[in-house]
């Protein structure tokens, strides 16, 4: 009887059970994690169980419009996120969905307006500069897309960077700016952007453009941004061994190789070895390009019957590449049917000669050929 009259002069006597503002939170936090687990289903549920706790959480429609864009519902992601623009005219990501689903539905103008809204509310919004640059290029803006793509490359999370300034340049490239392009990503990698995608493509058109020191530079940045990817250690030793600098070539290589072992990068250093005349070391890396290679790509298998074929061993690389050759898909390869005809030639089979110099003319269209 004390404790009722205390609550009842006090006005604040606690209720039995479960506080549901507190609840709806929890639940919201529950969906917003099934959500990003890409379990939508549950998602939907949690998000349905707040809305019957608490139906003016202003959250709410911007959070389920999240997942049926996950979804690729975009009708109703977009009802979703034009309720929540009436519930927060303020809040730019709204309206940055708005625009992309607008553009995803073919709808340009009516994405180019949201889209607009939300650079007006943040200029820094990547996802709108990304958009509206896909819909500047389509209307033949190219300067003006290409800008965007660059601009969403300096708002974006690190991990989102490289993709957006890859893309400007594509962009470039396919309408023969190519120079504008690696310009571009000279530019970020001496901002010092962190991206092994860029600077890989840096060094390829480094190496397009005769540049190899830089291109040397590029792949091995890139290399060490990407430690799990053996084929950037592997070009860089290809590129030191071309800037005739052995030691590093091989040093390169080696660092490919504690990534993943190869047969392609011991044909490597088995040229490092035959230039130097060291036939232990030779040996040693023929033996272990045979066992460790993989069989499935051609460029290994033909380097490696490149070198079998250097060590005297040419009846060997016949047979590794003629079996290679006989596969159905690839006797449309006429550069592959000709090296397997010249070692047939140095292996003394004339048969196989004709044999694969009439799949090489076959498969060049009528182009000239010049058979062993």
């Amino acid at each position: 009887m004390r404790r009722l009259w205390l609550c009842l002069l006090l006005t604040a006597c606690p209720k039995d059970g479960p506080d549901p503002k507190a609840q709806a939170e929890g639940l919201y936090l529950a969906g917003t994690s099934a959500y990003l687990k890409g379990d939508f289903t549950e998602a939907h549920q949690k998000f349905a169980e707040v809305r019957s706790l608490n139906p003016a959480d202003p959250r709410l429609p911007a959070a389920e419009g999240e997942v049926y864009l996950a979804e690729v519902k975009l009708d109703q992601a977009l009802l979703a996120f034009q309720e929540a623009s009436k519930l927060d005219g303020k809040r730019a990501t709204t309206f940055s969905r708005i625009g992309y689903i607008q553009l995803l539905k073919g709808n340009r103008a009516e994405a180019t307006a949201a889209l607009d809204k939300a650079l007006v509310l943040n200029p820094r919004d990547f996802n709108a500069l990304e958009a509206r640059s896909e819909i500047q290029l389509k209307e033949g803006k190219v300067d003006e897309a290409i800008a965007g793509y660059l601009a969403a490359a300096e708002a974006a999370p690190e991990l989102a960077k490289g993709g957006l300034v890859l893309q400007a340049v594509t962009e470039l490239t396919a309408r023969g700016r190519g120079d504008e392009g690696l310009k571009i990503l000279e530019a970020q990698a001496k901002k010092g952007l962190k991206s092994p995608e860029v600077l890989g493509e840096l060094g390829d058109r480094l190496v397009a453009a005769s540049r190899l020191s830089e291109a040397r530079d590029a792949y091995t940045a890139a290399a060490k941004l990407n430690p799990r990817d053996p084929t950037l250690w592997e070009l860089v030793g290809e590129l030191d061994a071309r800037l005739d600098k052995p030691a590093d070539a091989e040093a390169a290589f080696r660092e490919s190789l504690k990534v993943k072992d190869r047969g392609v990068v011991h044909v490597a250093l088995a040229r490092l070895c035959q230039a130097r005349k060291d036939e232990a070391c030779l040996r040693e890396e023929v033996d272990k390009a045979l066992a460790t290679a993989s069989g499935e790509e051609l460029r290994e298998l033909v380097d490696l019957a490149d070198l079998l074929a250097s060590v005297g061993r040419k009846k060997d690389a016949f047979a590794m590449l003629r079996e290679i050759a006989d596969e159905q898909e690839q006797k449309g390869n006429p550069s592959l049917q000709l090296k397997v005809a010249q070692l047939a030639k140095e292996a003394g089979d004339k048969d196989a000669v004709k044999t694969y110099c009439a799949n090489a003319a076959a498969a060049s269209d009528g182009g000239a050929l010049k058979c062993p």
